[in-house]
């Protein structure tokens, strides 16, 4: 829908139509607009990033992607700068100055307050993929001696420097964290009644050097709409917000997916990154599964006599490989997943095996007897029948166990799970195959 304004803000653009531009961006969510200016023409941006609205224009620069942000911070006027910026939340403001280079960054940081500048740099000195790095310093927080209505006096007065008000922290003096409150049972509550009374005493936070990964499955699994970060002390120094959790989340599904396709994990959006930064974060992968298929090739050469005695048994092995490197897949899939959301643990490792297993039992004789019976109708041949279907239960079983301990080993190295995907044990199953194939065909035909 956003898209599609576009061609509408073009053509006021076109006939200096600002007020009309002002009145359409002030109708519009900040994500619609953020998406609609990543589609502008650069020279554009600049103008029209100032029709917008004082706090629209906060919200919106915090969304845009990085170019245009450096686009927009070249353009600004210093007083200009120190607005926008004023206007971010810390967390925001923390990200846009760890993507900028080192000359805008500096700029940035001279044109801001300088308790924003103190709290960002406190948000960057923590690691990249740390839950300090992803914290914000602006939340609400209560001393546990408050009435509720002392309280929610508080709450008004601060509410304007909070990212959210969904809940509220209860702090002592020094800022240890004894607790916490939705506004909702604040409302509900007497006016009278104490915090100390009525909070959660029951207190769930993460550390500040926590991985933000498994911040956001505890999260999810909480059903927290915040989650309180403590340092050492177990002090409050910040909290990080569910929208940011998603980012998270999506930032390592999309790495996943990038590793599980044999693509080392690209940062920039796909028409951002250059041909020979896409090329380079391919290849090195696909030299490795080319030179490791060579494996195949020198297994298959070995069994030249095979091929001549009985002819009939190289048109299986495209069959063959293809039913192992789907089972290894599957497999492979389904362990990787589990343990992205902690169903899958290391110590499950025998209890993974066995139930992989008894599912490959399952598979591995009903496609054999689907196949043996095609073969021995098609072709009338018994025997080559028996081996390509002995040949199949072998390789089902085989690639389903490569497929679920592979993941799992490359956990306990301290590796990606995700690594161990479908190139990866296809090459290893394509192998094993060939292996399997011609050792049963070899007895069977005394080979």
């Amino acid at each position: 829908m956003a898209y599609e304004t576009i061609p509408t803000i073009e053509q006021l653009l076109f006939e200096k139509q600002y007020y009309s531009l002002r009145e359409l961006f002030s109708e519009m969510n900040e994500a619609d607009i953020a998406a609609i200016f990543s589609e502008i023409r650069e020279e554009s941006l600049p103008l029209l990033f100032r029709l917008l609205p004082k706090d629209l224009a906060a919200d919106t620069f915090a969304l845009m992607d990085t170019d245009s942000q450096e686009l927009l911070i070249n353009g600004f006027s210093d007083n200009e700068l120190k607005e926008v910026f004023d206007e971010l939340y810390v967390d925001d403001a923390a990200d846009i100055v760890e993507e900028m280079p080192a000359n805008v960054v500096k700029r940035i940081l001279k044109n801001t307050d300088p308790e924003m500048r103190h709290m960002i740099n406190e948000i960057l000195k923590y690691p990249e993929d740390s839950a300090g790095s992803l914290m914000t310093t602006a939340y609400i927080s209560l001393r546990p001696d408050m009435t509720v209505n002392d309280a929610v006096k508080r709450i008004r007065r601060t509410i304007s420097e909070a990212e959210t008000v969904y809940t509220c922290y209860v702090t002592d003096d020094n800022r240890h964290l004894l607790g916490y409150l939705s506004v909702k049972n604040l409302l509900l509550a007497l006016p009278d009644e104490k915090i100390c009374d009525i909070m959660e005493k029951t207190i769930i936070c993460v550390h500040t050097l926590d991985d933000k990964e498994d911040v956001a499955k505890d999260m999810n699994k909480y059903d927290f709409v915040t989650m309180p970060v403590v340092d050492d002390e177990n002090r409050l120094v910040g909290i990080i917000t569910f929208d940011d959790a998603i980012d998270v989340m999506q930032d390592e599904a999309t790495e996943d997916i990038e590793r599980m396709a044999a693509i080392s994990p690209i940062e920039e959006p796909y028409f951002k990154t250059s041909d020979f930064k896409h090329a380079r974060k391919r290849i090195v992968w696909l030299l490795i599964l080319m030179l490791s298929a060579a494996i195949t090739g020198a297994l298959l050469s070995r069994y030249d006599e095979a091929f001549k005695a009985v002819s009939e048994l190289v048109y299986f092995i495209p069959m063959l490989m293809s039913v192992g490197g789907n089972c290894g897949s599957q497999s492979s899939t389904m362990i990787i997943r589990g343990m992205s959301v902690d169903e899958i643990r290391l110590r499950d490792f025998f209890k993974v095996v066995f139930t992989e297993l008894r599912i490959s039992i399952v598979i591995s004789i009903t496609l054999a007897v689907v196949n043996g019976v095609r073969i021995w109708l098609m072709q009338g041949d018994v025997k080559i029948a028996v081996v390509v279907s002995l040949a199949i239960v072998g390789i089902v079983i085989l690639s389903q166990f490569i497929g679920c301990t592979l993941p799992m080993a490359a956990k306990k190295c301290r590796l990606d799970p995700a690594v161990m995907a479908t190139p990866l044990i296809t090459t290893i199953v394509d192998a094993a195959s060939i292996l399997i194939y011609f050792s049963i065909a070899t007895h069977f035909y005394n080979l």
